[in-house]
């Protein structure tokens, strides 16, 4: 198949780039850079550009005939700056992602596999969640996200669109091969955290909350590796027309180890995997924090075949490999 990744230069849109090359899919990819992305500058068919530059997309059109799909991942993301800053997510994550779709709609590309978010749901009070439970998003950037649901929900009942749309947990790890990997050098995220609080002098690491309606008190989540979660992207491609349907075209599933690490846990299991104890402390939520869930798979399994098969000391392993390449 033919297909373009928006934000293909990014973590996960790189990861998603190998396993199609892997599989002798052909890819273009559009990204502006804006996130230092980490792999894909120098491929054939990148565009360093914006999915709200017309221009950029029509010469996407006119030199890549017959596009299969898009596998929209471009979008900011970091939960703290949507709060501070919220006017920038709603153009660049809904906006721009009008501008796409009606750009997708004139070329007449029906497909879209999208890369949403589990931060869209209520934390549930067994923090398990399937795709019908409440949707509460709490920051922002999560409302950003479900707006652009919204939107390809919309689009797939008017203009015979199809959507699958991924909700992510919590992705971790690196590719495997050591093609791509996180940005460490301004994570807000719980393992590269953690990585730069074990690779630091004094091991501080801060648990921010300690109080949420869990085993514990800290947060709940599911983490997920992030090769696993690029190949649901494969096998959301290869049965988007299976699955759709004129009454359904728009479908989300869950893409998670469907399984809940407390932040605790999650620490514990760290610091067996690399044999040293961290100087932990507790600190209040920040802005934008919530308790947490973790992903009910039973869809994910069901209708792509799909379930996780890496570890989350794989996960780990493979995330503080990359950091250290990268550190080189």
């Amino acid at each position: 198949m033919k297909i373009l990744i928006t934000g293909g230069a990014g973590y996960i849109g790189s990861t998603i780039c190998s396993a199609l090359e892997d599989k002798g899919h052909e890819i273009i990819i559009i990204d502006n850079l804006s996130s230092n992305g980490s792999k894909k500058k120098s491929c054939q068919n990148f565009y360093q550009n914006d999915i709200s530059n017309i221009k950029a997309l029509n010469q996407i059109e006119s030199e890549h005939k017959n596009i299969d799909a898009v596998i929209h991942c471009a979008a900011k993301i970091f939960v703290p700056e949507s709060v501070s800053n919220p006017s920038i997510y709603y153009e660049e994550n809904v906006t721009k992602t009008l501008t796409l779709l009606n750009w997708m709609k004139k070329a007449d590309i029906s497909n879209i596999i999208f890369s949403s978010t589990a931060s869209l749901y209520r934390s549930a009070e067994d923090q398990v969640v399937t795709e019908n439970s409440e949707l509460q998003p709490s920051s922002p950037y999560a409302k950003t996200k479900l707006s652009m649901e919204f939107i390809l929900e919309d689009f797939c009942n008017a203009y015979k669109m199809k959507c699958i749309s991924l909700r992510y947990f919590n992705p971790i790890g690196a590719d495997p091969k050591m093609r791509s990997g996180p940005n460490f050098s301004n994570s807000t995220h719980l393992l590269g955290k953690l990585i730069q609080a074990y690779e630091s002098e004094d091991k501080k690491f801060t648990i921010t909350g300690n109080n949420w309606n869990t085993k514990d008190g800290t947060g709940i989540r599911d983490y997920v590796h992030v090769w696993d979660l690029a190949e649901a992207h494969l096998k959301a491609l290869e049965r988007i027309n299976s699955i759709t349907s004129t009454l359904s075209p728009f479908i989300p599933i869950n893409i998670g180890s469907g399984t809940g690490l407390t932040v605790k846990e999650m620490v514990s299991i760290f610091e067996e995997v690399v044999g040293i104890e961290l100087n932990t402390k507790i600190m209040e939520p920040r802005p934008g924090d919530v308790a947490g869930n973790f992903a009910d798979i039973t869809n994910a399994k069901n209708l792509l075949d799909w379930e996780p098969r890496m570890s989350i000391e794989q996960g780990i392993a493979d995330a503080i490999k990359w950091y250290r390449k990268k550190s080189i």
